[in-house]
Parts: structure tokens; sequence; C-alpha cells
């Protein structure tokens, strides 16, 4: 591994390597590494002045931005722990991990999508009582600053923030980074919580760093790259095989704060974008998009997604009509920092497609059954991770760490997944979504993926609801491609000649768009409350 060892020893080196490369552009804000470096710092000073010591959590709650990227990696700087907030939580949901990480500081976006976070915040954990807490119901919360121009009173503007930072000189702020180690925990990512509350997996700098780096080395990301991060910051796969990577090779940031396919569109034809992360929606969307053929999208030489369901035909499209270069599939969860799989440069498409390629160097990955027991390449049981990516065990919580991973080492995913005998994995489910037909195993994502390759279907999630005579049965959630008529009897009617009796839904309904969380995936708990 490159001599980083931490996160702001990566900072400082990416901006005196990398010193004159644009490191973000954000509008008409365009700035180079060492000028990203150089916010950095301030933001780490700020964070100091602040009373922020070794360890302790500071929380950001905003979409991908340039201030996003300066606030925390100014936080970790400064020897915080951070814990970014999925930005579809509401104020409830955001106050209870902020109440559970005992958060001391929270950079907050202003309006974002037309919803006041910190009115959220503030109907969640009440108003100021005058006694120095910003919002009495987190009592370790002690100070809010809102990432714009203007924030309410007993919170503090970005700009307050940063002037605050002013004395600290740069000594005070290596030494600061100079108390950390490769051991330190970086941050805590709570999971998306499509099931139950969300829990806080731990992740230090040497893991990060590590992981990172393998991932940006397999997936061939170069000092060239323009790289539209439009995943999440809040997610691994937005903020660590985005930023963090990009920081690894000098690549150019984009940040995307949401997920629109016309400003995706025009990000790529104006930046010339040439690195496009996302999963199997986005890309989807992207060649369907009716004026795709008006962008110069000819920059584009690199896709990486990860999902349980990646059509072939969609890795054949981008390919053949975007001549996309290289496209791979990668599995991970923020409790293996992320990433536990991924393809290789010049996996067959197929095996692109139809896997999410081997264990990254550095972990195993098996597939056991019920018992426990590893089982022969190509049965399905529930897939374990081991090796140097699991995360150092949920925050404050033992009782769940002891459940999810073994005194061995051996983290269990609850995905159900196949090994080849080359060793490639697929992921076939939720251990939690498979259900049985008849004393059949159906797994949605399996049936999913068969659903997709009807020319009709543009997206598809597939539930297990109870039925009288098999137990469960299949029902499928369909959004129809523009202009289509299928029925569900015509859908019905074809997946009886393309798969086996127990997989075929028994009932289909047609929806305008499937409910997903920020990270893209399908939340099935809130079809199944339908």
């Amino acid at each position: 591994m490159s001599d980083w060892g931490t996160i702001p020893g990566l900072v400082r080196w990416s901006a005196e390597r990398y010193a004159d490369t644009e490191a973000v552009v954000e509008g008409r804000t365009r700035i180079t590494y060492a000028e990203l470096g150089a916010r950095v710092e301030r933001a780490t000073a700020a964070c100091i002045a602040s009373g922020v010591r070794v360890g302790d959590r500071v929380a950001v709650w905003a979409p991908n931005s340039l201030d996003w990227i300066v606030a925390a990696l100014g936080a970790v700087s400064a020897g915080a722990v951070l814990v970014p907030l999925n930005t579809r939580f509401k104020g409830t949901e955001a106050a209870d991990v902020l109440r559970r990480s005992r958060a001391r500081l929270l950079f907050v976006t202003g309006t974002f999508l037309g919803t006041s976070y910190v009115a959220s915040l503030r109907r969640a954990a009440g108003t100021p009582d005058g006694a120095g807490h910003p919002l009495p119901g987190l009592p370790a919360l002690e100070q809010v600053v809102v990432l714009s121009d203007d924030a309410p009173q007993d919170f503090r503007t970005w700009k307050d923030f940063l002037a605050g930072g002013e004395g600290v000189g740069q000594a005070e702020v290596l030494d600061r980074a100079g108390k950390l180690d490769g051991r330190c925990l970086s941050d805590i990512i709570f999971t998306s919580g499509t099931t139950g509350r969300p829990k806080g997996a731990m992740i230090n700098h040497e893991q990060t760093l590590t992981a990172y780096e393998i991932w940006a080395d397999l997936a061939g990301l170069r000092t060239t790259d323009r790289y539209l991060i439009i995943n999440p910051f809040f997610h691994t796969f937005g903020y660590k095989a985005g930023v963090i990577a990009c920081l690894m090779r000098g690549a150019t940031m984009i940040p995307q704060p949401v997920f629109n396919v016309d400003t995706a569109l025009a990000n790529i034809a104006a930046e010339r974008v040439s690195v496009l992360p996302g999963p199997p929606t986005l890309h989807q969307s992207l060649l369907d998009h009716p004026s795709r053929d008006a962008h110069d999208l000819s920059a584009l030489r690199l896709v990486v997604t990860g999902a349980a369901v990646v059509p072939l035909r969609l890795v054949e499209r981008l390919h053949g009509e975007l001549g996309v270069g290289t496209v791979l599939t990668a599995y991970g969860l923020s409790e293996a920092s992320g990433i536990v799989t991924m393809c290789r440069r010049g996996d067959d498409p197929t095996v692109i497609a139809s896997t999410s390629g081997r264990a990254i160097p550095g972990t195993e990955v098996r597939v056991v059954d019920a018992g426990g027991a590893p089982v022969p390449p190509g049965t399905p049981g529930e897939v374990q991770a081991r090796g140097f990516t699991i995360m150092r065990g949920y925050y404050e919580d033992p009782t769940a760490t002891a459940e999810a991973i073994s005194p061995d080492g051996w983290l269990s995913t609850g995905d159900i997944g196949v090994l080849d005998p080359s060793g490639n994995l697929r992921i076939t489910d939720r251990l939690k979504d498979m259900f049985i037909v008849g004393g059949f195993n159906a797994y949605p994502a399996e049936i999913e993926q068969l659903l997709g390759v009807h020319p009709d279907v543009a997206d598809v999630a597939v539930i297990g609801v109870p039925d009288a005579r098999l137990g469960e049965v299949g029902k499928a959630y369909v959004v129809r491609r523009p202009g289509s008529v299928l029925t569900s009897d015509d859908l019905i009617a074809w997946s009886r000649r393309e798969m086996a009796n127990y997989k075929v839904p028994r009932a289909v309904e047609f929806v305008g768009e499937l409910p997903r969380n920020a990270s893209g995936k399908v939340v099935k708990g809130e079809l199944r409350g339908r």
C-alpha cells in the first residue's frame, strides 16, 4: 500500500502530487488539488477550534457537494470519526443516529429537494433552549453548522465556522493529524436500514485506504479521468469508491447531488466525463433517454455497477451503443468496507453480467448452508466473507456484532449467493427476501433477472405473498417501458414459457416507479406493506 498511513496523510499527499490538476468541479466552481488541500486544512483548523477531539463523532447530513467533501475530510483530519447521514432520512431517523452515535458536531445542508433539514431536526429534537443546546433532544450535539450562507439563530453558517479556525496554525493542524494512525476509526457507516433499525459499521483508516487502493487498481482509475459522482456520499460507493479513490489517482470529481437523467447527460457531455459508477437503473435510464443522442457521451470509458441483477443486455448496450470500454460489476456491504468481490478488466461479458466477480486480494469468500457448513460451487447458500475489509464491529452493539462475525472472523452477510468453479460470486438474493413456494426456494433477484429480459419491462421487483395452497407465491411489481401496453396476463403467460413453474409470479401489479432508498436499493418492506 502507498505510504499514506491515514486519510489526512492521503489528502496532503494528493495536494502535493496532483497540485495543479483539477480536483473538484461544481457548477462554475473549479478547484485544483492544491486548493482542495488548503480548504480541507482550513476546515480541520475550524474543527479543532470548535473543540473536536480525536475520536469524537462528527456527522454530515447533506447531498453530494464540494462543501460535503471539505467538511468531511476536515473533520476526519481533525481526528474525528465521520458519521454520514442518509439524505433520505426524515428528522426522527437522523436524530436517532445522531443520538446513538453521540455526535458532537453536525454539518447539515440548508434546504434540499424542498425540505428544510434543520426544521425537520427541530421537530424531532426540540428547539434551542437558550442554555447553549441547539437541539435539546440531542444533548451530546454541541454545534450545528449549516452548509449555506444563512443559518437560524443558535446554528452557525459554514462561513462563520471556517472563520472560527483562523487562530489555529498549520503546525497545530499537522500535529493533530500526526496523532492518528491506521488503526484509528475513520468512519461509522450506518446500514441503509431496508430492514429494521440501522446499525453503525465501524471502519478504520487502514481498511479504507487499502480497500480503495485495490478498488482503484482493479477499476483502472487514471489521473486523467473525470468522475461523475452520483452515488451518494453517505454511502461507501459514493464517498470511498468516489472521493477517496479520486484522491489516490488525482482524478477530477464532479459531484451530482441528486440523480436526474437530464442533468447527468448534460454533465457527461459538458465535462467530458469518463467514469460513471452507479446502480444498473442509472445506466439503463441513460441508455433509454429519448434525447441521449443529442449529447456527446464519447468520453465515457469506465462503468462500475453492483447489484444482484445486472442484465447482460445492459452490459452489451453500454459496450455497443455508448462505446464504454470497461464495464465491471462488484459486490460489497457497509460491514465489509463496501467491497468484497469485483470483476477484473478482461473478464467475459457474461461473467460481468451474471456475477459480481471474485474476492478482492486479502479477502476470502465462501457460501454456507443453514448449519454454517461450506457448500460446493453451484450450490446456493449464505455468503460469508473474511479478511482485512471486515468492520471492527457495530458501534456500541456487541450482541449484533457477535451475531454477524464468527469467532474465527467470518462475516455473515445475510445475502444468498452461488460461487462458480472459478470463484466468481453470483448474489441471488437477501436471506430475508427468499420465499418458499410449495417446498421450492424462490429467489426474487433471480426471478427479477428473468423478468427483466422481457422487452416491455423497464424495472421490476418481486416479493413473496401468502398463498393458501402453496404457502407463498411470487408477486411482481413492474414498471412498463414507455408506450407499452403489456398486461399482467401477457407477462404471466410469457413467464410460464421462460421459467420453472414455482418461479412464475402469480400476480403482477404495474407501477409508475419502484420505491428505492438513496443507495438505489428497492425497499421491499414498502412493497410488502402494500
